[in-house]
């Protein structure tokens, strides 16, 4: 299949989501062995008759994480930092931090930590903290101090956030469980002290100039191209965030959880980068270390329940073990957004794929929209 075929089946199969007003619009990006296409179609809001285009910018949510890692890994390879450092040289707040006993247990029912929290721990959401799912009192407590995840950066600078998570206890022992999402939170502030620079200066330095992306950016360079964003209810689509909302402006704290904005053309350079081993910014043995399964048994079997059957996880990004209900391959890696994004790479077809919406995901499963873009793009019938 040619990228232009690619691009025509998957125009083809969102059609119909469109229409239907599923989606008010997308914007979708395919590489096949070098060559790239861009579709679009739909509106940049509801009722609007600004058209989505290839210059349309998007709240990527977690699709900042792959970036994340790929930002810590320029560090790591110029010996700012190591996998195997303890976090507490640059993060003082989780020196000799606290766990919980038992799953659950109160927030006073706590043993010390067996071993320090590492970087690599950061980097594969082992280090005991993070999403919590099911009522507990850690949960609650996360809720209150503003710290459970969510489609935007949290809503103070980095020394408070820490200071937040730094007064509560893990949930697991440091590397005996895998948890979401806030370890790449953790992750930006670690990268920011460590290189005495801001992420949002680090990004494009590392990452924007050398791959020449505009859009790629803790908020919107030109709001007039950024899309209307939008969570579905039981009723309709409800309004989650305007262009003049929480990326119209500089964050005050810059998130490589979720803190991020870009358009289809900057993020399919980015996975082209991956697929071309790094070049020009990561040495191919980095990118390996990125995209493989970096999780032992029990860590995996941790993740399970998030992730899905057949998935694993590698640095900040998903990693296919074998087929499953996605329409990805064994061997491709990546990730989703909640704002309704996808992006993966199959580096064994030299192949990636990016689809940006407005429509916010409602669960961590893959949605009809992902599946539908994924068999398009592989080609895939019946």
């Amino acid at each position: 299949m040619t990228v232009s075929d690619a691009i025509a089946s998957v125009q083809e199969a969102l059609e119909g989501f469109v229409e239907a007003e599923h989606l008010p619009g997308y914007v979708a990006g395919v590489s096949i062995d070098g060559e790239t296409a861009i579709g679009a179609a739909g509106t940049l809001a509801l009722g609007s008759d600004e058209p989505m285009g290839a210059d349309t910018v998007f709240r990527i949510a977690s699709l900042s994480k792959p970036v994340g890692a790929v930002l810590a890994l320029t560090l790591i390879q110029a010996g700012a930092i190591a996998i195997d450092d303890e976090v507490s040289r640059w993060l003082p707040e989780l020196t000799a931090p606290r766990v919980l006993r038992r799953r659950g247990a109160k927030l006073d029912d706590t043993v010390p930590a067996r071993r320090p929290i590492l970087v690599g721990d950061l980097l594969t959401s082992t280090a005991g903290f993070g999403l919590l799912l099911g009522d507990s009192p850690l949960r609650a407590a996360m809720i209150a101090s503003g710290l459970m995840p969510g489609p935007f950066a949290p809503p103070f600078s980095h020394d408070e956030f820490m200071a937040r998570l730094g007064a509560l206890p893990l949930e697991l022992q440091p590397g005996e469980g895998w948890l979401y999402h806030t370890c790449a939170d953790v992750l930006a502030v670690l990268i920011a002290r460590a290189s005495g620079r801001s992420c949002g200066e680090l990004l494009r330095e590392r990452i924007a100039e050398p791959l020449e992306l505009t859009d790629m950016r803790f908020f919107a360079a030109a709001v007039e191209r950024l899309a209307t964003a939008y969570m579905p209810t039981v009723s309709g689509l409800e309004l989650l965030d305007p262009p003049a909302g929480a990326f119209s402006r500089p964050p005050e704290f810059e998130a490589l959880g979720s803190g991020l904005v870009c358009t289809v053309s900057d993020y399919l350079a980015f996975e082209t980068m991956l697929l071309d081993g790094g070049t020009p910014i990561l040495e191919p043995e980095s990118v390996q270390l990125l995209s493989g399964d970096r999780l032992d048994d029990r860590q995996r079997e941790s993740a399970q329940s998030f992730l899905g059957a057949g998935r694993s996880w590698g640095l900040m990004v998903e990693v296919e073990l074998e087929r499953n209900d996605s329409e990805l391959q064994p061997g491709s890696f990546g990730w989703m957004g909640g704002t309704g994004t996808t992006a993966y790479v199959d580096p064994g077809r030299h192949l990636g794929g990016v689809l940006f919406t407005q429509r916010a995901m409602e669960s961590n499963r893959p949605t009809d929209v992902f599946r539908a873009f994924w068999r398009a793009v592989y080609g895939l019938t019946g």
